[in-house]
């Protein structure tokens, strides 16, 4: 199929699937901040996210036979903890506008561009994701912050490529008139 990533760490996972706990440890150290971190995006919440962050390393763990190679390390680890987030909000419920095939088959309307100041600094920006809807969040954060493309978005959240960027195009709106409003200020550099 396709050729093996090759992982800088390699020996540590080598280590780790023979049930190494030194290994492990190390292997948690090197990765447990970016994992917080997208966990976090997804759930808006310290606790939960911190929660989820370490179930998805002992499930990693426990799948790490699995691992085959084809991707890094961390873009496997990842996956799986993007996985154990969505997961929670859906057992949860935790979703203020939910993502499904019918709320957003209608057309859209073509969207006039609009921009982001560069003053903006990144706290105003990383405030005004976190008040956005779980469900725009989650579809913006996949897009922008973890670099998932609309097809994978389409499979992790089981929904079509044009619902994710439907979503996406919704989530851009709501933060650009988001950081408008608490920075009364006119917008300049564009999001992408």
């Amino acid at each position: 199929m396709g050729s093996t990533y090759q992982n800088i760490h390699q020996e540590l996972i080598d280590d780790c699937s023979r049930g190494d706990t030194q290994a492990q440890f190390k292997i948690y150290k090197l990765y447990y901040k970016a994992m917080y971190n997208s966990c976090l995006r997804i759930l808006n919440n310290t606790q939960e996210a911190e929660d989820i962050m370490q179930e998805a390393f002992l499930s990693a763990f426990d799948k790490i036979n699995s691992y085959k190679g084809e991707v890094s390390f961390g873009a496997w680890l990842k996956r799986i903890v993007v996985n154990k987030a969505l997961d929670y909000l859906k057992k949860n419920k935790i979703d203020s506008l939910p993502i499904d095939e019918k709320t957003h088959q209608l057309k859209e309307v073509e969207e006039q561009s609009e921009s982001v100041n560069i003053e903006n600094d990144v706290n105003e920006i990383k405030n005004a994701i976190e008040q956005l809807p779980s469900g725009y969040r989650i579809v913006l954060s996949l897009y922008l912050i973890e670099a998932y493309d609309h097809e994978e978005i389409a499979e992790i959240l089981n929904i079509s490529a044009s619902t994710s960027r439907s979503q996406y195009n919704r989530a851009k709106k709501k933060l650009i008139q988001i950081l408008k409003e608490s920075t009364n200020k006119p917008l300049k550099r564009r999001i992408k």
